[in-house]
């Protein structure tokens, strides 16, 4: 095998492969694709991944290994550029675009989408080979034992048809191969897993963890759990992938593998297999369907350069396109069967549309620490898992919320104005630690937050444009607002001083998108008159159709969900091919 991301006979860049090759097609190369297609060749299936993107190089499109002299206008986009190609990207993920990275992030004036004018959506997209495995910040916690019950429990969306015990080897799987740093911290809630050594908290975060969680027993500050190699093992040697260095470039694409992404793990895995061809600048434009034998029959794709049309055909089909993308295939794979987009029955396809939301954080200076200097530049910081309605209750909202902090320290010069003697004494130390923490907020399910296709405007690939209609509620704003104040507390109970928290209101919410966590418009069910798919992530109505990127979700929980969609998506390949071995499908 070459280098991670290096280009292999295996792949293909052109829409020239005979339709009977295949038992499998994987639509996506992302998060969930990449699990979808090793899970799918390492079981001997042979597998087509189509991706709509290019293919990524290490060596040409990873900026991790440029000196700062290197990187042209200081790594910074002109503003006008800014403002033209990621008006909404820049508000989302703005830190982390630049000259050296633009590749990854879509140009939204070439792929556009609508909204309501009062009701913007931040929607952050990469179109390439690994798809946003590459762009997310790699906090990975599981679901506990209660997210798969609250929707049962309030009334709010449809029971998920699955428990945290049928997910939990389903975890330990993905978390083993992909690599998870992290203690086994005994929260029943935010159940413990298989990690390798945890980074080490700085000593600020260790007196304030110790401080909040003596002062308020029903809480706990721990170490963020992230998907960063600390020990790797022999098979993750084996793909190429080494330890991570720590060295904070992880925004420019990691050549040493550390981090979890399809492109340095799951995608590699499968290619080693010989049972996966990959065609990149494939456009799903649908999904046909037969109604002789109810069954998807053939993907349509139009290629990205030459927009020449064809068809491929397998016994199965794994959606993998992310939540939006995967919608709206959906809805444009229209037929006399399906007149209001494929296996929708329900008539919930596009519909229950959710992300996790912000507006809550606090922060405050943390004093009696000014003769300590190691900060370090780990990949995760603290974590407190959500508390609201789990070990406290009566609360005036649903649901709960997480936070998300680190400690900080501005550097030796601190940007202090100034002249003479006094101005160069108060620049030989840097400034006073700080510690800061932002809330992830649990998003109701609600039937009127849907992703539909406009009626007449297209992209220049022909396809119909998405609107996409998602809005805060009551609850939401209660949520947030109860947040700050849990931040603000937190912070002062921790030994910070000059703790300044969030004013929360329905304006500050952070817009749908903003956390790039969108999920639910295809979401599993028991009963196919209110959901898409069932508990193995399978279509009700077209048997040998799985959705197991964000789009089957049943709720957001406040956990960040990457690993979540990673297990389920194993779990789902692996009944699959059980389901074609014995002739079910």
């Amino acid at each position: 095998m070459g280098p991670i991301g290096s280009e292999d006979n295996n792949d293909r860049n052109q829409l020239s492969v005979m339709n009977d090759e295949f038992d499998a097609i994987v639509i996506g190369s992302g998060m969930s694709g990449g699990w979808a297609a090793k899970e799918l060749c390492e079981k001997g299936l042979k597998v087509l991944v189509l991706e709509r993107g290019r293919e990524l190089s290490v060596e040409k499109d990873y900026s991790d290994m440029l000196s700062p002299w290197e990187r042209p206008n200081l790594d910074r986009i002109p503003e006008d550029e800014l403002k033209k190609h990621y008006p909404m990207q820049s508000k989302s993920v703005g830190w982390v675009v630049h000259e050296t990275t633009k590749q990854f992030w879509v140009k939204e004036d070439e792929q556009p989408y609508e909204t309501p004018q009062d009701a913007p959506f931040e929607w952050v997209r990469g179109y390439h080979s690994g798809g946003k495995s590459l762009m997310w910040g790699r906090h990975s916690y599981r679901f506990g034992p209660q997210d798969f019950e609250a929707n049962k429990k309030d009334g709010h969306g449809v029971d998920w048809p699955i428990r945290y015990d049928d997910l939990a080897p389903w975890y330990d799987h993905v978390e083993r191969f992909a690599g998870i740093s992290g203690d086994r911290d005994g929260i029943p809630s935010l159940p413990d897993g298989v990690f390798q050594p945890a980074f080490e908290l700085t000593m600020p975060e260790k007196a304030f963890a110790e401080r909040v969680n003596k002062a308020f027993p029903t809480r706990r500050v721990i170490a963020a759990r992230v998907a960063h190699l600390t020990a790797p093992t022999q098979e993750q040697m084996d793909l190429g992938r080494g330890p991570c260095q720590v060295r904070d470039h992880c925004h420019r694409g990691c050549s040493f593998g550390a981090y979890f992404s399809s492109v340095s793990a799951t995608l590699p895995a499968a290619r080693n297999t010989g049972n996966m061809t990959l065609i990149s600048h494939a456009i799903v434009h649908s999904i046909d369907y037969d109604p002789v034998s109810k069954r998807a029959s053939g993907v349509r794709v139009i290629d990205a350069n030459t927009r020449e049309a064809k068809t491929y055909s397998a016994r199965l089909i794994f959606l993998n396109a992310s939540t939006v993308a995967s919608t709206l295939i959906m809805l444009n794979s229209r037929s006399q069967t399906f007149p209001n987009g494929l296996a929708n029955s329900s008539g919930q396809l596009g519909h229950n549309l959710m992300d996790h939301f912000g507006g809550a954080w606090a922060g405050g200076e943390m004093p009696g620490f000014d003769d300590y200097y190691y900060a370090g530049r780990r990949p995760g910081g603290i974590y407190i898992p959500n508390f609201a309605n789990v070990t406290e209750h009566d609360k005036p909202f649903l649901r709960g919320y997480g936070f998300q902090g680190a400690s900080s320290r501005p550097g030796w010069t601190g940007n202090r104005p100034g002249i003479g003697q006094d101005f160069k004494q108060a620049n030989r130390a840097p400034g006073s630690w700080s510690i800061g923490i932002g809330a992830f907020g649990d998003m109701l399910p609600n039937y009127r937050n849907h992703i539909r296709l406009h009626e007449t405007k297209t992209d220049k690939w022909g396809m119909p444009v998405a609107i996409i209609d998602c809005r805060m509620g009551e609850n939401e704003l209660k949520l947030m607002q109860a947040a700050a104040k849990d931040a603000r507390d937190m912070l002062t109970a921790g030994g910070c001083v000059n703790v300044r928290a969030s004013d929360v209101t329905m304006e500050s919410l952070t817009a749908p998108g903003n956390k790039i966590h969108e999920m639910g418009t295809a979401r599993m069910g028991r009963d196919p008159k209110t959901s898409v798919l069932n508990g193995w992530c399978q279509s009700h109505n077209v048997p040998n159709l799985f959705i197991t990127d964000g789009s089957c979700m049943a709720s957001s929980a406040v956990q960040n969900p990457s690993l979540t969609y990673m297990a389920l998506t194993a779990r789902a390949a692996n009944h699959a091919t059980e389901l074609l071995k014995t002739g079910v499908l």
